[in-house]
């Protein structure tokens, strides 16, 4: 098979209009099941949200009806229906089926919006089956139906009807009485696009109505679902605005009452306008940014903080946030040293202090705001951090500095609040420090033996458990000793396979390893304290050594197994020659080290092929303590150069049984295991 590797012009696929909409679709609406599909429809009620933070209606309903399709109607001034000059097109046709078209960047239309990239309303289109839209506007109403994004006629109800293509308004209804104005809007989600378990959630969609009523007071959101037998409807209208939305969410038993802070301020943004010739030029524009905040502080212990633009949530908050959280720490920390509530001895509040039981809805209105993305969830307006920590500020400290009898009693409580949120959180610390300490670094909780590493940072220690006081002596000059432990063992441990835990306990080596790593044994062992981010068994290459090696894994996975299980325990690997080339070539090192006799042989035959001479005889290491520091630590400490062997259970149960078989009590089944393998044993590679 030949691939075509060439790439010219020819493949370059360009999207236009709202074909880029239906090949990427969650680039605009985040996914193509229910949480895409309720966007869409959030898409089209925001613009009837729009015209109400505009002043130009007070009521919107929303209805889900049983063949699957959603219908918004709003009492706004509703989509302009004349010839937009440029296109020549009506201006319902324009906002339906044009990316970035809409009455939202610039236009003295709207002040504050939720929309404001100009692809909500052409979004919905496109990814729907069918789409109707009804102006009223006088003198008449009139409309028109799109099919995936085409404007056209439909023979019939429904999406599945005949459908013909044909541009501008096509429906023409009762007339309309002056005053009189608004916007329908029906559409069927495309199943082509969408997965087929999408659908519109009542609950969810109920949740945001009840939360937009709030933050917009004076407008009524109308939910009516038809989708069941019985007809469910429920009206949303609140009044009191957003510090009523305080307090319907908050849970506990107040401390203060509602806080009402409130501002603006104004800010220069450059911004890329088309000039005269059609072309695109910075040009600096000044913004207005108000702020408004309702919060209060209750008995209990959790934050609840909601964020918006204009009318749209952020739950993942934004620059707005940022600057109310800073705003509220630093406040209350100069306040509170002011007014000698924190000592200069005392630490500063810190966030989580200050918003402990704190319930809070912070909005902001401003022009043209940035988001991070069309789903709109994160505020990227650098401007709105310092203008809101500004206007929080200046206002909680009135409040807090207040001389008013009853504002001066809530603030007291409140920063004595703040300031007990403080000591517990430092005590806390204090009692986990000491724990700590006790449990890990005080000198007398640990063995004397144990030559410990510098660095308190887990991820990046190691404990070497090193046999022999021999290999101790070489290993402390090689290892790195900032973040190197070394602890070593005599001989032989304890095979815990056949022992009781009182007599692992009683033993002296078993005892060290399990006190050195600080993370208890057993039931009690506790992953998050070991005190090293590695365990390595470092031990002679011959066959003590391996038996001690597997003594420790005994060891570590009957009392120890979470550390096993964590990738985090690790044998050594200590190389068993040392080749000294006498004439070695341009870029060879001077000492070759091997690993195994197989290894030995290839390498002796390589260099003679290549006629590189070596010194006889070739050093063969019985054990660690043979080489010198710089040859231990070259290759078997040194993090750059050393080869590590990680131990692992892939099925514990099995590991268990091969543990039980091999060092456990009963020995006829291990006398029969070593009897069947004997025959597969090759002799020649026994270390005698």
């Amino acid at each position: 098979m030949t691939i075509d590797t060439a790439y010219n012009a020819q493949h370059l696929l360009v999207l236009e209009g709202l074909e880029a909409v239906r090949k990427r679709p969650g680039m605009y609406i985040g996914s193509t099941d229910t949480r895409g599909l309720m966007h869409c429809l959030w898409e089209i009620i925001d613009n009837g949200v729009d015209e109400a933070l505009a002043g130009a209606a007070d009521r919107i309903e929303v209805v889900l009806h049983p063949d699957g399709s959603a219908e918004v109607h709003d009492n706004g001034r509703g989509i302009p229906t004349d010839k937009e000059p440029r296109t020549g097109l009506p201006g319902v046709e324009v906002v339906f089926t044009k990316l970035h078209a809409g009455g939202k960047f610039g236009g003295g239309s709207y002040v504050a919006t939720g929309g404001l990239h100009g692809v909500g309303a052409s979004v919905v289109n496109a990814l729907s089956s069918r789409l109707d839209v009804d102006v009223e506007r006088s003198p008449a109403e009139q409309g028109m139906s799109f099919q995936r994004g085409v404007p056209g006629v439909f023979a019939a109800d429904g999406p599945g009807a005949d459908f013909e293509v044909r541009s501008g308004l096509t429906r023409k209804g009762k007339r309309v009485g002056k005053g009189r104005s608004g916007t329908r809007v029906r559409f069927w989600p495309d199943r082509q696009i969408f997965t087929k378990d999408a659908t519109f959630i009542y609950d969810e969609l109920v949740t945001r109505a009840r939360q937009t009523s709030f933050i917009v007071p004076g407008l009524e959101l109308v939910i009516r679902d038809l989708r069941c037998e019985e007809v469910v409807e429920e009206s949303f209208r609140h009044d009191g605005g957003i510090a009523e939305f305080c307090e319907f969410l908050a849970r506990d038993e107040a401390v203060t009452d509602v806080l009402r802070l409130q501002g603006s301020g104004t800010f220069t943004e450059t911004v890329p306008l088309l000039d005269e010739k059609g072309h695109m030029t910075p040009q600096d524009v000044e913004r207005d940014l108000g702020v408004d905040v309702a919060l209060r502080w209750g008995t209990g212990y959790d934050t609840e903080t909601r964020s918006f633009v204009n009318v749209i949530a952020t739950p993942k908050g934004g620059t707005h946030l940022s600057g109310f959280e800073q705003a509220v720490t630093k406040t209350f920390n100069d306040v509170m040293r002011a007014s000698k509530v924190l000592k200069n001895s005392d630490d500063d509040v810190i966030k989580d202090d200050a918003l402990e039981g704190m319930t809070a809805v912070v909005t902001v209105r401003l022009a043209e705001p940035q988001f991070e993305g069309q789903t709109k969830e994160i505020l990227g307006t650098p401007a709105a951090r310092s203008i809101v920590r500004k206007v929080v500020a200046a206002e909680l400290k009135k409040f807090l500095t207040s001389t008013k009898r009853a504002e001066k009693a809530q603030a007291k409580l409140v920063m004595e609040k703040v300031a007990g949120a403080a000591k517990t959180r430092i005590a806390a610390r204090q009692h986990r420090e000491t724990q700590r300490r006790k449990n890990a670094l005080e000198s007398s909780s640990l063995p004397p033996k144990l030559a410990d590493c510098r660095s308190s940072d887990v991820e990046r220690s190691e404990l070497f458990i090193v046999e022999g006081d021999s290999a101790l002596g070489t290993a402390k000059l090689a290892r790195n000793s900032e973040f190197q432990a070394l602890l070593p063992i005599r001989g032989k441990i304890l095979n815990v396979q056949k022992a009781s835990v009182a007599d692992m306990l009683k033993n002296a080596e078993c005892a060290s390893i399990i006190q050195v790593v600080g993370a208890g044994s057993g039931r009690t062992f506790d992953l998050d304290a070991a005190r090293y981010g590695r365990i390595i068994f470092m031990a002679d290459a011959d066959s003590d050594g391996a038996h001690i090696r597997c003594l420790l894994a005994t060891l570590f996975f009957k009392y120890m197994p979470d550390l096993i299980k964590a990738g985090r325990v690790y044998s050594a690997v200590p190389p068993l020659h040392r080749i000294e080339l006498t004439n070695p070539k341009k870029g060879m090192d001077k000492y070759i080290y091997t690993y195994s006799d197989d290894e030995l042989q290839r390498k002796l035959a390589e260099l003679t092929k290549k006629n590189v001479r070596w010194k006889d005889p070739i050093q063969r290491y019985k054990g660690l303590g043979e080489m010198d520091a710089d040859q231990l630590a070259e290759t078997t400490m040194d993090p750059r150069r050393r080869t590590l062997r990680r131990i692992t259970v892939d099925d514990a149960d099995a590991a268990a049984n091969v543990f039980e078989l091999l060092m456990g009590a009963e020995v006829a089944p291990r006398k029969d295991f070593i009897v069947q393998g004997a025959y597969e044993v090759d002799a020649d590679t026994i270390d005698a």
